[in-house]
């Protein structure tokens, strides 16, 4: 398996395109939208050369992993002949779904389709495809080229052929795969996110400050970064849309979201990607904090 197709060039989907073209595999990044894939691709360039600047990579890797991302604007162009897709589609049920109707009726019939979804039931995924036995999530972290963990989720008909193919694919990629079955919020925001919500409960009912909350989990808990602002990195739309994901699939009101952060995403308040959420981010602070991230 060398050839790959990544839907969706925004944060995940350029991260999992990097990874794999890193690793010489051959990969097709798609989005309708040619501006975000100049974006994306500038994007991978940019974190390719900071790697470069800390000889972790030679100017002659990153020439050859750009050399190995094509971009396509058109999903049945852009898949075709492809072993694997791996969807990277903004976090919106109605979307994921429309896009592997789409895949199940123009990629090739062996090929696997795998989301990148940090929430939605990998079953409901598959069972609008005519090949649920296929159907798998590969949970990547962010920022993927750095990040070891992938969560490999079952569906209820993943086959045990797919599961051993993806545990397989991701140790290729450097990565650690762990296997998990398919429960809302899976393992890493199934306690992820209650404790970025119990955060965002704490600062509402006035516990304490956005920095003192944060500084308390990184010194007391030795997190690397505070829940508040990790929120801020993940988007608060995103945090908004998984506790959603997790209350409407348990019916358990320890997942309700927090008031404050309903309102945060309503007022556009989206944390890093819109320049503000609990702490406010210039276009070069932004810079910075992503390029540490690859130190």
């Amino acid at each position: 398996m060398r050839n790959i197709a990544v839907i969706g060039a925004g944060t995940m989907g350029n991260g999992i395109a990097h990874t794999f073209a890193q690793y010489d595999f051959k990969v097709n990044l798609i989005d309708i939208s040619e501006a975000a894939l100049e974006k994306g691709f500038s994007t991978i360039s940019g974190n390719l050369d900071r790697m470069v600047a800390k000889e972790k990579i030679s100017a002659e890797d990153k020439e050859n992993t750009l050399k190995n991302i094509t971009t396509y604007t058109d999903i049945p162009d852009g898949v075709k002949g492809m072993e694997l897709v791996v969807e990277a589609a903004t976090e919106n049920v109605d979307l994921k779904l429309a896009i592997f109707k789409q895949l199940d009726d123009v990629c090739d019939e062996a090929t696997i389709l795998a989301t990148n979804t940090s929430s939605i039931s990998i079953t409901k995924i598959a069972a609008v495809t005519s090949r649920p036995e296929k159907v798998i999530g590969m949970h990547f972290m962010n920022p993927v080229p750095i990040m070891k963990l992938v969560e490999v989720i079952r569906g209820y008909n993943t086959s045990d052929e797919v599961t051993e193919i993806t545990m397989s694919l991701s140790k290729t990629l450097g990565k650690v795969p762990v296997e998990v079955n398919d429960y809302p919020g899976f393992v890493a925001n199934r306690i992820l996110m209650p404790m970025i919500n119990e955060s965002i409960e704490a600062l509402y009912n006035g516990v304490a400050g956005v920095s003192e909350i944060d500084t308390v989990m990184k010194l007391g808990m030795a997190h690397p970064m505070g829940p508040l602002q990790l929120a801020d990195f993940i988007g608060l739309d995103v945090c908004l849309s998984i506790l959603e994901v997790m209350y409407n699939g348990f019916k358990n009101p320890k997942y309700a979201p927090c008031p404050l952060l309903v309102n945060m995403v309503t007022a556009g308040k989206l944390g890093v990607k819109s320049g503000e959420g609990f702490y406010e981010y210039s276009e070069s602070k932004k810079a910075e904090k992503v390029a540490k991230m690859f130190i």
